[in-house]
């Protein structure tokens, strides 16, 4: 698995996407001339492992299937999982006993399992490999008598799943003060892990904060933001430096989505976060000669073609692309996905 980092100076290049609806002149409404689409954006490789497994579990075993919590933020997904069947809860405890349910992508606590296997239900976890590894870590520093400072947002559920591995040993922080206020029974004994979504350049502002008060602290072996995250800001920057405005196509509730508008707009481009083009103010075009347009790693790629072909349908004639790395992860699907897929020779 490449982690798809790159140092080469981005890339451009002209992307077609759609036509001018029958009737449409080009220049009947007013907007950007240009459109510039970051590269990468969207779907990462664990929210394309998560949705395939609720659709291969549809086709597998029929309706329903239950699935605990949206099993990735974003609003288009899940609707469209609704139509072919799919049924979400917030809760195990709201799934029938002996039903199908798939945990989210962004992971669950062992309380979960635990409840999940006394309600005899039938489980798939689509948690993301990169969330598991970071559950894997607290629970082995955990073991080892360390404080734990999970650098994260409050409620989230990736949060509420990692903390759930070892409660008693983990504190939350999301900012710096957070950094200032805390005290610990032992501040050689601290260890620091993060949530996969968080902003790069803030998350390493805390660290650098958390080391400057306990010398001692030590962190993951890898960085525990995911290479997605990493590498949709870093093309937003790219992006942001080329733009008047950025658009980011995804829900509100997607945390990578929103650091992407933050990211934009710490690098001087006004920057909104939209579900659809239907979303998009006429005044944020006004004086805009290019806007940018990227999505969060839950966003599907019909989205961003839906806003280009907006764009055009204002007069956009140049839609180029802008690459920064090339990313080329996959995930295999979940275990008892597999294993049903093997069975029937699929």
């Amino acid at each position: 698995m490449s982690l798809c980092h790159s140092g080469r100076k981005p890339s451009l290049s002209t992307v077609r996407y759609g036509r001018y609806p029958a009737g449409v002149e080009s220049k009947s409404l007013t907007g950007p001339s240009k459109v510039l689409l970051a590269a990468p954006r969207g779907y990462c490789a664990g929210v394309d492992r998560a949705v395939q497994a609720v659709e291969h579990a549809l086709d597998l075993y029929g309706e329903p299937v239950y699935v605990r919590k949206e099993i990735v933020h974003n609003k288009h997904v899940v609707q469209e999982l609704e139509k072919r069947g799919a049924i979400f809860v917030e809760q195990e405890t709201e799934v029938p006993e002996g039903e199908m349910v798939v945990f989210s992508a962004h992971g669950v606590a062992p309380s979960v399992h635990e409840n999940s296997e006394k309600r005899r239900l039938r489980t798939i976890d689509a948690t993301c490999p990169l969330v598991t590894k970071v559950h894997v870590e607290a629970r082995k520093i955990a073991q080892d008598g360390y404080t734990i400072v999970l650098i994260g947002h409050e409620g989230h559920e990736e949060v509420e799943g990692t903390t759930g591995e070892a409660p008693s040993n983990i504190v939350l922080v999301q900012t710096e003060s957070d950094v200032d206020g805390l005290e610990v029974d032992d501040p050689n004994r601290i260890a620091y892990i993060t949530q996969t979504t968080l902003s790069v350049d803030e998350t390493s502002s805390i660290i650098a904060r958390l080391k400057e008060k306990f010398p001692n602290a030590v962190g993951p072996k890898t960085d525990d933001i995911c290479y997605a995250t990493t590498n949709r800001q870093q093309a937003v920057k790219a992006l942001a430096k080329e733009c008047d405005l950025v658009l980011v196509i995804g829900s509100t509730n997607s945390s990578n989505s929103n650091r992407l508008v933050e990211v934009a707009r710490e690098h001087g481009a006004a920057s909104h976060l939209i579900d659809t083009h239907l979303e998009v103010d006429e005044a944020w075009l006004e004086g805009v000669e290019t806007v940018g347009i990227t999505s969060g790693a839950s966003a599907p790629e019909e989205l961003v073609e839906q806003l280009v072909t907006f764009f055009r349908e204002r007069g956009a004639s140049d839609v180029s692309e802008l690459k920064t790395v090339d990313e080329d992860v996959r995930f295999m699907l979940p275990g008892e996905i597999r294993a049903e897929l093997a069975g029937s020779g699929a």
